[in-house]
């Protein structure tokens, strides 16, 4: 189906042609058409399933069928997001579906000065993108009105949730008319995030394409038993080899990024640290180099990597294994995106055979270990720390499909629901 069949206008499939978008995404193919008709939607979707262009596109569409040509330009839709990386990579997505329909756009984020945000603003833009924390600040100094928003777009809601951002979220929304088309959008949707959909949309459309606790089939996944002083020494062996021409690499924490850029660049290997402690023109900047491939080696937290979306990323590396499983889906949806090749290695030391365990559970199939290294784990029962055992305790308590059992029933519930 080619997006002719989704009733797209001219000046919007003029620019996908020259994105070169031919066939739609399953859930571009679904949302659209929903979109278009003007009803709320609530879509669960990961990144890499083309979700930005399901809402962008048909935003654009309603927005330059109803414009209008005063003086001053005034909001007409606002997108809330979580990151700042992402915030700007929707926000270029906009701009590059909409080139041609005469409509502006502007995203606004912290960690940054906000003159020339406010100056844009000022002129007056049609869309808005923005984190949270930002858009509350700059409508608390009058530069941001929301009283004219016809269509609101909350993104990646299980990560606003992870993020402590909530009460944000609620604060944006009691400023936002009541008369409005929402659309919500998470990959996850655990008991908290369908409550917090019911109080934003009203008789959504449901749509859910590739459910959260299904990898890109395209990803080829291996792992590696290595001990944990070993992990170093196994990430600059597995760097040699000369295919590898970039990599995103996983650790925790951001100390645990840092140490991994400290080890990689102490060997020669080009690496720069994406995560929360960085600046913002940091942030990008390494992103910029990564993307160019002047920095071979990206290494990221997970809340940083949410809005990363590099082209012909092939490979992803898991320093260390998150002790949450659907976080490992997420990492691994990096690479492989839109039909292209991936590959994911996992470094997973005797304390992290549980995260394994709970992984492959999930995921419904066993991960092809590579024995043959020069680093095999030898330490199978290593003695824990008293921080250890606490933070073990703390794990959440997982059934046999690998999600604690809360929410696991009620994902049930919901997508048996789902049109």
């Amino acid at each position: 189906m080619p997006f002719q069949s989704l009733n797209i206008i001219e000046p919007i499939l003029k620019s996908l042609l020259q994105e070169g978008y031919k066939i739609p995404t399953p859930i571009q193919k679904e949302a659209i058409p929903i979109v278009l008709r003007g009803t709320d939607l609530l879509g669960c979707a990961q990144t890499g399933t083309g979700k930005t262009a399901a809402f962008a596109i048909p935003i654009l569409q309603l927005l330059h069928a109803s414009r209008t040509y005063d003086n001053k330009r005034k909001i007409r839709s606002l997108i809330v997001t979580p990151t700042r990386e992402l915030a700007i990579q929707i926000n270029e997505s906009f701009q590059a579906y909409g080139r041609f329909t005469g409509l502006t756009s502007v995203v606004v984020f912290g960690g940054v000065n906000q003159n020339p945000q406010t100056a844009t603003l000022q002129k007056g833009v049609d869309i808005l993108v923005a984190t949270p924390g930002r858009l509350l600040d700059l409508m608390n100094q009058g530069f941001i009105s929301l009283r004219n928003i016809e269509i609101f777009v909350l993104d990646e809601a299980d990560r606003m949730l992870d993020m402590g951002f909530i009460h944000d979220v609620k604060k944006i929304i009691a400023a936002l008319p009541r008369k409005r088309q929402s659309l919500f959008f998470s990959a996850t949707m655990p008991p908290e995030i369908i409550k917090l959909s019911s109080t934003i949309l009203y008789q959504p459309y449901k749509v859910e394409v590739t459910p959260s606790a299904s990898t890109v089939d395209i990803v080829k996944q291996f792992v590696y038993f290595v001990d944990k002083g070993n992990k170093n020494d196994l990430l600059i062996e597995v760097l040699k080899d000369k295919n590898i021409k970039t990599a995103l690499v996983f650790t925790r924490t951001k100390h645990g990024a840092d140490k991994v850029v400290k080890i990689l660049t102490k060997n020669k290997i080009s690496a720069e640290a994406i995560h929360g402690n960085k600046a913002q023109n940091a942030r990008q900047r390494a992103l910029a180099n990564f993307k160019a491939q002047t920095t071979r080696v990206l290494v990221a937290t997970d809340i940083a990597a949410r809005g990363i979306d590099v082209e012909n990323m092939e490979f992803v590396i898991n320093f260390e294994l998150s002790n949450i499983a659907e976080t490992y889906v997420h990492r691994i949806g990096r690479t492989g995106r839109a039909g292209a090749k991936g590959n994911a290695y996992s470094f997973c030391d005797a304390e992290e055979k549980a995260y394994l365990r709970d992984i492959e559970k999930l995921i419904g199939k066993k991960i092809l270990v590579i024995e043959d290294h020069p680093f095999p784990l030898i330490d199978h029962n290593p003695v824990k720390t008293p921080k250890q055992q606490r933070n073990n305790s703390n794990r959440p308590h997982r059934t046999a499909t690998g999600s604690n059992s809360a929410g696991n029933n009620n994902k049930k519930k919901w997508f048996g629901k789902s049109r």
